[in-house]
């Protein structure tokens, strides 16, 4: 149900190095809205249906396309110990059918109007995206309304795409020693929050789901009380609300959202280390994801000077983990850092390094360690500060040309509860860092008891 060009790409099954590139996309996305809102003039209305389905429109009327995303407040980290991987089956199972467009329907309307799809599971949400022209939108808005409550499925259906979901995990984990390192970096993160299970799922979780349940968390979180319907494109407020009223108004809520309590992390006391070795590594590397707030719970500007402390660290060019590690001391070939917030209730900050060969791991651990030392001990530069927030305004100024990105990101701001006004204005936010605020957040929060160290070693025979 997915393919890499497609925005927000699914956040399972990635090794470190692309955990990296997306984090930082969506930690950089956040942060330059407002400014890129302006340089597009971008306007976003939003209104609330009396089922209490939510829908927002984003207006881009340079070409008469549209992307119609439904964003459902469910996600890996609300599955029951014992079924995980349920959210993303549903995922799968959600394009079998219903009796009104029966099996294959779907993807034939889809192609003889041009236009193309993708569906995505994340820890605290599942989307379904469309992408057509602008007067095809009502029959997306008919198809996912029809479908959002009357899901046809059977036990063949189940055992069908049981084995595709397998496979998925097969080819995007099991055959991925990077992958499989990372999930059990983040079993090791987290002690006793969901995010600590794999999205795609357990193994022998995902071998043991059934018809029953599907169908029962199909109805425990499918209904319009727990939808957000995101809009962009070329489309009116009043085009919008009358589909709107006219698809989504008459389904009835089959139950009343209630909060998510989930287990709270404790916070941490020990420093965790794991070390993998796969005879399928050709070079080593080394991973470390420290526990850090989300946007959500982060207080005051930590989230933006954990963004911001990413970019000083780890940019591909000026990061002082490149020039240090790869471009002076030739003990690297490649590093990374990211800050990953576009969570409800943690996010993580992680590091990531390949030796140079003759480089040993241990070595390269203790010249990271040894960065994040100086720091903190010296804070960081004003030209380092000023030079991240450009770096940041100006990779997601082009970013945002592409309105599906842009949409996405609305869409899980809203699916985790921030308000999308205040995430249009938290450049303004981001232009209030300062020196001190990077060093408090680094102190806070890239202390070793919050990590987790991984390993990644070539089998030795």
């Amino acid at each position: 149900m997915l393919t890499l060009h497609q925005p927000f790409i699914k956040l399972i099954n990635m090794n470190h190095a692309a955990r990296s590139i997306l984090s930082t996309l969506i930690a950089l996305l956040a942060i330059t809205l407002s400014t890129a809102a302006w340089a597009f003039d971008i306007k976003s209305t939003e209104f609330t249906l009396a089922n209490g389905l939510r829908v927002i429109l984003i207006e881009d009327h340079r070409a008469p396309v549209v992307t119609h995303t439904v964003w459902y407040r469910v996600g890996g980290a609300d599955e029951q110990v014992g079924k995980t991987g349920l959210a993303h089956f549903l995922e799968h199972l959600m394009f079998k059918g219903t009796q009104k467009f029966p099996q294959g329907v779907f993807d034939r309307l889809l192609d003889e109007n041009g236009g193309e799809k993708n569906a995505f599971t994340m820890r605290d949400a599942t989307a379904y995206y469309e992408r057509v022209g602008a007067d095809r939108l009502p029959l997306m808005m008919e198809l996912e309304a029809d479908r959002m409550q009357n899901l046809v499925l059977d036990d063949e259906a189940v055992r069908t795409e049981l084995k595709v979901v397998q496979e998925e995990r097969r080819q995007r984990t099991d055959s991925n020693p990077s992958a499989l390192l990372g999930e059990q970096m983040d079993a090791s993160l987290y002690l006793a929050h969901p995010y600590g299970r794999p999205v795609i799922g357990w193994n022998d979780d995902v071998a043991r789901l059934t018809l029953a349940d599907a169908l029962d968390f199909y109805r425990a979180h499918y209904t319009p009380a727990n939808a957000i319907v995101v809009i962009v494109g070329d489309k009116t407020p009043a085009e919008i609300k009358l589909l709107a009223e006219k698809y989504y108004g008459p389904l009835k809520n089959t139950f009343q959202p209630a909060p998510r309590h989930r287990t709270v992390e404790p916070e941490p006391l020990a420093a965790r280390r794991l070390t993998m070795q796969d005879k399928r590594v050709a070079n080593p590397s080394l991973a470390r994801n420290y526990l850090a707030p989300s946007s959500i719970t982060a207080k005051g500007l930590e989230a933006e000077a954990l963004n911001l402390l990413a970019q000083i660290l780890g940019d591909p060019s000026q990061g002082r983990l490149q020039k240090s590690l790869v471009l002076d001391k030739k003990l690297a070939t490649s590093v990374a850092a990211w800050y990953s917030d576009a969570q409800l209730d943690s996010g993580s900050f992680g590091l990531y390094a390949t030796p140079a060969v003759g480089t040993d791991l241990a070595k390269l651990e203790i010249e990271i360690d040894l960065i994040i030392q100086d720091l903190i001990k010296n804070g960081v530069t004003t030209k380092e500060l000023s030079e991240a927030k450009e770096r940041a305004l100006a990779a997601y100024v082009f970013a945002l040309d592409q309105p599906a990105s842009f949409g996405n990101l609305i869409g899980l701001a809203a699916i985790i509860g921030q308000d999308p006004n205040q995430a249009l204005a938290s450049y303004d936010k981001l232009q209030q860092v300062s020196q001190d605020d990077i060093l408090s957040v680094a102190k806070t929060y890239l202390e070793l008891k919050r990590s987790v160290t991984g390993y990644l070693l070539p089998e030795i025979k």
